[in-house]
């Protein structure tokens, strides 16, 4: 992994007079450098240019920053920086591009922690709002529900989940217009209680049974692993875990009604 590569591909997706490309300038370098990189890349890219290939290039950088963006958050939500939350996103890196990546990114998460304490809590925090605005204008559904749902992978990662986290991914996921709920869905992923099944479909024990076939169908469809295969091997993988947990909280409420 090239701080080029990233910026490259991130800046040709998201305008650069946006706040992820405020940050973006701040994290990987100049904006002067992160421009000189971006025509280096198009140049490189031009001889063999695909209209598809470098749209999927472009979703994928702009997901994997934001990411950064948004775990140098979280982490620091409780206001620790746990190394089990850290060493999370470092073999997420390592698993994507090799271990050549872990050190890049780790100087990436220590510029962002540079730029909050620059700014400050309040305008890091406005900060954050903006960019999860325009995330949520420049990606699909399914897109952003893996990105939160990695987010609350981080939160667990120390084997407690403190009350500052969960607000402050309800927050996020409020700020990437997704529904809040979803935040207990992913922390009821992987149990095999009635009760958290239910949370699972983000529906009550009350629900009728076409309702809970409904919520089902609609789970399926957001976290279908071909809905995010655009954004690598690695981040498709996750997605086909979450739906074996969804299948199986499906497979719970569906025995204890008999259906």
């Amino acid at each position: 992994m090239a701080y080029g590569k990233w910026i490259g591909g991130f800046l040709g997706f998201i305008n650069t007079q946006s706040v992820l490309g405020a940050i973006a300038g701040f994290a990987l370098g100049s904006i002067f450098d992160a421009f000189a990189n971006r025509k280096q890349t198009k140049q490189q890219q031009t001889a063999d240019y695909n209209p598809q290939q470098q749209e999927a290039y472009g979703r994928r950088n702009s997901f994997l920053f934001s990411l950064m963006v948004l775990s140098a958050h979280v982490i620091q939500a409780d206001g620790k920086i746990m190394h089990s939350e850290m060493e999370l996103v470092r073999r997420f890196l390592r698993n994507t591009f090799g271990e050549s990546s872990v050190a890049e990114g780790n100087d990436i998460l220590m510029r962002l922690f540079e730029y909050r304490k620059l700014q400050g809590e309040y305008a890091w925090n406005q900060q954050i709002h903006q960019a999860c605005t325009e995330i949520s204008m420049a990606m699909p559904e399914e897109h952003r529900i893996q990105l939160i749902s990695f987010l609350a992978e981080i939160a667990k990662a120390d084997g407690q989940v403190h009350e500052k986290e969960l607000n402050i991914l309800r927050d996020l996921a409020q700020y990437l217009r997704l529904n809040v709920s979803i935040i207990d869905q992913m922390f009821a992923l992987g149990s095999n209680s009635l009760e958290d099944a239910y949370k699972v479909l983000g529906i009550t024990p009350d629900a009728t049974d076409d309702e809970v076939r409904k919520a089902y169908k609609k789970m399926v469809i957001q976290h279908h692993p071909d809905k995010v295969a655009n954004l690598g091997e690695d981040v498709k993988k996750a997605a086909t875990i979450k739906l074996q947990e969804i299948n199986n909280a499906k497979e719970i409420i569906f025995k204890a009604r008999n259906l």
